[in-house]
């Protein structure tokens, strides 16, 4: 049976409104009318013209049409026809109100109201709080919290009033706070079973990084969906614990109790990028293909395809991105700086051609590629030409890193003073990765001077122990040991201390970390 069209369904009301005027199948006829602003209204207005033919469901109708086309002029004018009509007092009406004012983000008039509201109830102080926490007023929103159990009256909060309070806590960061809203929500038992409230607990101790808290609390879950396990996955791949990440979706997939979403997968190929961890990620590619819903493009053929350029294996960064058939700047840019990343400079370069040819416009992190791959080819007339079509041409604000790839550019062809004029054309201060381009630079060239330079710039600048060690590792290879040592001493006086190099290396889907300073018998 075919859903009645809007004609249909106005010609209806008006039948109602002649022969039987009753809010009560009034109201329905209206809901349905919600997406046609005009037809709506009109009929609003029909039903309020008649004393019988509306009741606050009327109103609550009406404030959630406003909401839907963004109707705040309409919004206050039904607010100042429940004044004036008496019905101001129904606190059914006030919470809708309340709830329209705060969707919009009308915190003041929010507030105003919750305070001429005489006796509150659960809903007004959970919208209040919700509200507040989404508009960014967290501790606002705390505050409100924590007077609910205010004398004389006290409102015992339910599982979305907590969800809210949980949802501030995490916004701030307050761990104490949170810990003490899941303990009362505990004592209420509404973590039991309940996995709306037992999903914001997880999402909260997973933000602030108490991941054992987070693994705790989804074990004792005794509801899991999607969710809690997208939610503890991204909180160990947030905290660095990609191996960690990767388990849970290994655990999510074999016990079928959850199917993981874009966002999950997205998640878990991001965790495997940052470690390089080749089979881990063709796993993950492997589920991807076993599901037909599924399809390598958008979130996922980008995610994946970032997966395999940080892995090194080319081959099938090659074959994902020709997959990806709604190739957005995301795609280019990710192929574009693996390509430079993996050595494939000319394969950069013509990519980029190729990315302007689509007509796709290149973005700030598409720029770090292509004049990367200029610095390593040794291509630096093209690089300059790319740098400056960026900042002239396209509007991109350069950044650091595209300061790093012309100072590197200028270095590896030992163009000193060019690269010297240039940080001081900078309208920021370098940091120190691009004075350690410049300072391996100067060690490939055997440039002292620049060294020089370069050290009496830094002379009471913070800048990173990698520097700070290259620029002793120069003075020990010119036997210039005094220098050396001075460099050693002011690391050791500011308390930096050069961390060992290592590798991962991959042995039969296990990780082995091997340090620098390991010896082969």
């Amino acid at each position: 049976m075919k859903a009645p069209n809007l004609n249909q369904i106005v010609i209806r009301a008006q039948q109602q409104l002649l022969t039987n005027p009753n809010p009560q199948f009034l109201n329905p006829l209206l809901s349905q009318l919600t997406n046609s602003r005009n037809a709506f209204f009109d009929l609003y207005n029909q039903m309020l013209s008649q004393p019988f033919s509306h009741n606050h469901y009327t109103f609550t109708h009406a404030l959630k049409a406003c909401s839907f086309h963004n109707a705040r002029s309409k919004a206050l004018e039904i607010h100042a026809h429940l004044v004036k009509s008496g019905r101001y007092l129904d606190l059914f009406l006030q919470n809708s109100l309340l709830h329209f004012y705060l969707a919009h983000n009308d915190v003041v008039s929010a507030s105003n109201l919750f305070r001429s509201i005489p006796s509150p109830d659960v809903v007004s102080w959970t919208s209040l709080i919700s509200g507040l926490a989404k508009s960014g007023f967290e501790a606002q929103a705390l505050h409100h919290f924590i007077n609910m159990y205010a004398k004389p009256k006290i409102v015992r909060p339910n599982a979305a009033t907590l969800v809210a309070a949980l949802c501030a806590c995490s916004s701030l960061g307050s761990l104490r706070l949170a810990k003490s809203v899941h303990a009362y929500g505990l004592r209420l038992l509404i973590f039991d079973g309940n996995v709306i409230f037992g999903n914001a607990v997880l999402d909260l101790y997973a933000k602030c990084g108490a991941l054992k808290n987070a693994q705790n609390v989804f074990d004792k879950m005794f509801v899991r969906d999607v969710v809690s396990w997208t939610t503890l996955l991204m909180g160990y791949a947030r905290g660095g614990y990609c191996e960690e990440a990767f388990a849970v979706f290994k655990r999510m997939v074999l016990s079928e109790e959850a199917q993981p979403n874009d966002a999950t997968i997205v998640t878990v190929l991001s965790a495997c990028a940052s470690i390089g961890t080749l089979s881990l990620g063709q796993w993950v590619h492997s589920y991807i293909d076993s599901r037909h819903d599924l399809v390598v493009d958008g979130n996922i053929g980008n995610a994946l395809l970032n997966m395999y350029v940080k892995c090194g294996d080319m081959q099938m960064g090659f074959r994902v991105f020709d997959m990806i058939v709604h190739k957005d700047v995301i795609s280019w840019g990710t192929f574009i700086c693996g390509l430079a990343m993996n050595g494939y400079e000319r394969n950069t370069l013509e990519l980029f051609s190729r990315m302007l040819v689509e007509g796709v416009e290149p973005d700030n992190v598409t720029f770090i590629g292509v004049l990367s791959a200029c610095s390593h080819a040794g291509l630096l007339n093209e690089g300059v030409m790319f740098f400056k079509a960026m900042r002239d041409f396209y509007g991109i604000v350069p950044q650091m890193r595209h300061y790093g790839c012309m100072v590197d550019m200028y270095g590896r062809a030992g163009l000193f003073e060019e690269a010297e004029a240039f940080l001081r054309s900078m309208p920021v201060e370098a940091e120190g990765p691009i004075w350690g381009a410049l300072l391996q630079a100067c060690k490939i060239h055997r440039n002292e001077k620049m060294s020089e330079w370069i050290r009496g710039h830094l002379k009471g600048k913070s800048v990173g122990v990698g520097t700070l060690a290259l620029l002793s590792n120069m003075y020990a290879s010119s036997e210039r040991w005094d220098d050396a040592k001075k460099v050693r001493k002011s690391m050791r006086g500011t308390g930096l201390k050069k961390v060992a190099g290592c590798s991962w290396v991959e042995l039969e889907m296990s990780n082995n970390r091997l340090g620098s300073n390991l010896c082969t018998a």
